[in-house]
């Protein structure tokens, strides 16, 4: 194992002889996705997309936790938008990429850092990880979960964890399919499964299966995701709610609610 490249955010180790890449959130505490890591993890999977031998990403945090999730400062209304598509933009190079994707998560993995790692082909987390969408108790909604996660988790259950912002712990993320593997080593365990079912094969291969999973995809996120965005910036945003939530949060406070 060698240090390939690193950003303030975002450490890169090379695996595998080259064949695996660990990418490990870090920076702050709580791993948190800001625009600086958001920068960083797409150079990273922009350049995971152009390496031909390259089988497997690994996603993990730094430290106790996976990530608390997406900067709740950027989501200010001076800075939301250019915020959430810069975010999006991370999924349409996940996406493009094709590379198979794997995270191992421990603690928290909240909000953006969920969709993140439900996003990914497995999801392999440790018995005390604590998984959730909790945007709406700051007046806010996910939109990548809100388009994405009913197809790892079904509607209901995808509805639920939108709706209620509840945390749930690995044993029932894993019940409902949002966690693959629960495991003390949930890091060890990727990489064993990397070493196991995707180094024998053709890294040509695997990107074509990717593509082949996934085919429709790209387009399908492009269309709802655009929806997401005009709901999210163009009403969400406007309502006394969601700008309250927000600043409650940052100022440690409970929201006021003028259910406007």
């Amino acid at each position: 194992m060698r240090t390939e490249g690193a950003a303030a955010r975002v450490r890169v180790e090379t695996l595998e002889g080259g064949a695996v890449r660990r990418v490990v959130l870090t920076g702050s505490k709580g791993n948190i996705i800001d625009t600086e890591m958001n920068r960083a993890l797409i150079a990273v999977f922009r350049e995971a997309g152009g390496a031909p031998a390259l089988k497997a990403v690994l996603l993990e945090g730094d430290g106790a936790h996976f990530s608390y999730g997406a900067s709740i400062q950027e989501h200010l209304p001076d800075q939301v938008a250019g915020m959430l598509r810069g975010f999006h933009d991370l999924f349409r190079v996940l996406i493009a990429s094709a590379v198979p994707t794997l995270a191992s998560v421990r603690g928290r993995c909240l909000g953006g850092a969920l969709e993140l790692a439900a996003f990914c082909h497995r999801v392999f987390a440790a018995p005390d990880a604590l998984l959730g969408q909790p945007e709406i108790a700051l007046g806010l909604f996910a939109p990548v979960a809100s388009m994405f996660l009913r197809e790892r988790v079904g509607r209901g259950a995808a509805e639920d964890l939108c709706l209620s912002g509840r945390t749930i712990g690995a044993a029932e993320a894993q019940r409902i399919g949002l966690v693959d593997v629960i495991t003390d080593d949930p890091s060890g365990a990727a990489l064993a499964y990397a070493h196991d079912h995707l180094l024998p094969r053709s890294a040509t291969s695997l990107r074509h299966a990717v593509r082949a999973v996934r085919h429709d995809l790209a387009a399908r996120f492009e269309a709802d995701i655009a929806a997401q965005e005009r709901l999210y910036l163009g009403d969400l945003m406007k309502t006394a709610d969601a700008v309250e939530g927000i600043r409650a949060f940052l100022e440690k406070r409970r929201p006021e609610w003028h259910n406007a």
